[in-house]
């Protein structure tokens, strides 16, 4: 089984991020998730981005970085939307990953330090019809064609975190169908 680093989003380990994180962990993966904001959870998307914003996306990442200090490296880094950032950062920076996955999410790799390590296997979720990853889908479109081997999967739908079944952008189906392509991912590189 794979070792996962998963990365929460702008609203904080809510109940659904925690769930998604059992879920990987009861078919046998080992997943570390840590928090990046010290306890913190935000029932609005807004709240959540604006305390992001507050507290630094530099620090964010900074978190992130800290909380893979004492994990292995040959393994998986998954980030749901703000959680991206650090997802990206150390696949991009930490020599040894299995692979990335990023939800809702992704920015150019110019953003950091060093380019996509050639054959480091990238997969990026979002929906189709996202108001919060218009920009997003334009970089993963690039990325995508940047990175070989790289995959983007469009979801129908407007919701942002739809994966989250605590939040009101949930969406069952596309939430399943997430599951069974990260689950395939995670036996492919693991």
């Amino acid at each position: 089984m794979t070792t996962v680093l998963l990365f929460h989003h702008a609203q904080g380990q809510t109940a659904g991020f925690l769930a998604f994180a059992d879920e990987l962990r009861e078919v046998g993966h080992t997943v570390h998730a840590p928090d990046l904001y010290e306890g913190k959870t935000f029932q609005d998307l807004n709240e959540g981005v604006a305390h992001a914003e507050q507290v630094g996306f530099g620090e964010i990442i900074r978190r992130g970085s800290e909380a893979a200090k004492a994990l292995p490296v040959d393994i998986v880094y998954i980030g749901f939307s703000l959680g991206a950032l650090p997802a990206q950062a150390l696949a991009q920076t930490r020599p040894g990953a299995n692979g990335a996955i990023l939800l809702h999410g992704c920015v150019p790799t110019s953003e950091f330090d060093s380019p996509w390590p050639k054959g480091l296997p990238l997969e990026i979720h979002i929906m189709d019809a996202d108001e919060w990853t218009e920009v997003d889908r334009d970089v993963a479109e690039s990325l995508v064609q940047e990175i070989d081997g790289a995959e983007l999967f469009l979801y129908p739908g407007s919701g942002h975190l739809f994966a989250d079944p605590s939040l009101d952008d949930y969406d069952e189906n596309a939430a399943r169908l997430l599951m069974e392509r990260i689950l395939a991912f995670l036996r492919r590189v693991g």
